[in-house]
């Protein structure tokens, strides 16, 4: 069974930083693309950035600019960079993966292994 576990969440002023990781194990092959997702209360799920085996990425348009979506392969940890963290960036942050392509951000349902979340506060 495929476990992802995500860390480094925490609360932050507007404007600060954070970096969550999410580290992968127990998987038979690495996987194709590996996502962040995020959901704030009484709100769905939206997707942030993915990153795919070739290193193409995709960010949601609310995050471009700010946030960057990397990965260690020598440490199977996914990474994801919060700049110029905002009060709307508040939520519970997931990170996915899916081993045969990289389904687009709006489509989560595509995505077979989810973490167990960390959460991201930002106070205005």
């Amino acid at each position: 069974e495929v476990q992802l576990v995500e860390s480094g969440g925490g609360s932050v002023q507007a404007g600060g930083s954070l970096r969550l990781s999410c580290i992968a194990s127990e998987y038979p092959y690495k996987p194709y693309c590996m996502a962040w997702f995020r959901q704030a209360p009484g709100k769905a799920r939206e997707g942030v950035g993915y990153i795919a085996t070739d290193g193409r990425t995709s960010y949601a348009d609310s995050v471009k600019g700010r946030f960057t979506v990397s990965k260690d392969i020598a440490k199977d940890t996914l990474y994801l960079q919060m700049n110029s963290l905002k009060p709307e960036d508040t939520a519970m942050y997931y990170c996915a993966a899916e081993f045969n392509w990289c389904p687009p951000l709006v489509d989560d349902h595509q995505y077979m292994y989810w973490g167990q979340g960390t959460q991201v506060t930002v106070s205005s």
